[in-house]
């Protein structure tokens, strides 16, 4: 299984990379190989300064090793070997129109000292950050999820979108980091689905993605907006921040795992604001958003 998805990640990165190449019409993805030193590597590739994405990384990883102290008291086992591998995404458009989005698809598997899997699980997930809020945009990225979800099994959409909204939450802030998406971890065997049936899940909302994310773009890039607008982009890159610093479980285990501090953080925007207790206009389109992140609603 672990060189299946291995092989699936990697298919899918050149698809990704290679169509918001297309879209952006100007800036290509520079690709780093890397290697981890306790074992395994990955394969980074960021895209700056284009006409559409200031910038954005879709990158995979395999790694594998002995399992750090710090993550086997978190999954509470002892002298454990593990490996994992992913792909993570996070695309920052320039226009604060087009919304952030962010993705995650991945496989672990734990083995005992005679390399026996005694745990294997698959996670990931996908979701959109606007500035702006378009709620039809909202509609057609949950839209796509669902249909995804659907597949595979009916009461997925509602449970993995219930978790994006509570994983995606900012709790310092009471408030959601933007219009969630899917969010599925420790998806493991059970009578009814076996981990090919995972694998057939979690890729199906892999190929989603594009689907999900490139028409949404293709209609906000030509806007026109202000530079008041820039700057309110620029004050809700900074919540995003705050989530990936604060809660992100991914970015956790990435410093904890002595993972490549350039690909962990690649998911950070090159322009930030943090404005002292900045409060939007009262009746404003800024304050419009403000509403639906601290009040999560159903798109479909």
């Amino acid at each position: 299984m672990k060189d299946k998805f291995y092989a699936y990640i990697q298919n899918l990165q050149d698809s990704i990379t290679s169509t918001l190449e297309e879209v952006d019409g100007k800036a290509k993805f520079q690709e780093d190989l890397w290697k981890r030193p306790e074992g395994g590597g990955g394969r980074t590739r960021v895209i700056e300064n284009g006409n559409i994405f200031e910038k954005g990384g879709v990158n995979i990883s395999a790694v594998h090793g002995e399992l750090p102290k710090s993550m086997q008291a978190y999954f509470g086992v002892e002298d454990a070997d593990f490996f994992a591998c992913g792909l993570s995404l996070v695309i920052h458009p320039k226009s604060p129109m087009v919304p952030t989005v962010h993705a995650n698809w991945r496989y672990f598997e734990m083995y005992n000292k005679e390399g026996e899997i005694f745990d294997q699980w698959f996670g990931g997930g996908q979701d959109l950050t606007p500035y702006y809020l378009f709620e039809e945009d909202a509609a057609h990225f949950h839209a796509v999820c669902k249909k995804a979800c659907d597949a595979h099994d009916p009461e997925f959409y509602s449970s993995y979108k219930k978790r994006c909204d509570e994983y995606f939450w900012n709790a310092h802030r009471n408030e959601a980091r933007g219009v969630g998406g899917l969010f599925f971890d420790y998806c493991k065997a059970t009578d009814d689905m076996k981990m090919e049936d995972w694998y057939n899940f979690v890729s199906e909302v892999g190929d989603s993605f594009l689907e999900a994310y490139v028409p949404i773009v293709e209609k906000r890039k030509t806007m026109q907006y202000s530079q008041l607008q820039r700057d309110w982009q620029e004050i809700r890159r900074g919540r995003y921040v705050e989530f990936n610093l604060v809660h992100d479980k991914g970015t956790l285990f990435g410093l904890r795992t002595n993972g490549r501090i350039e690909s962990i953080l690649m998911s950070l925007p090159p322009y930030v604001q943090w404005r002292y207790d900045h409060h939007p206009e009262a009746g404003s389109e800024e304050e419009k958003l403000i509403y639906v992140l601290k009040h999560p609603k159903e798109w479909v």
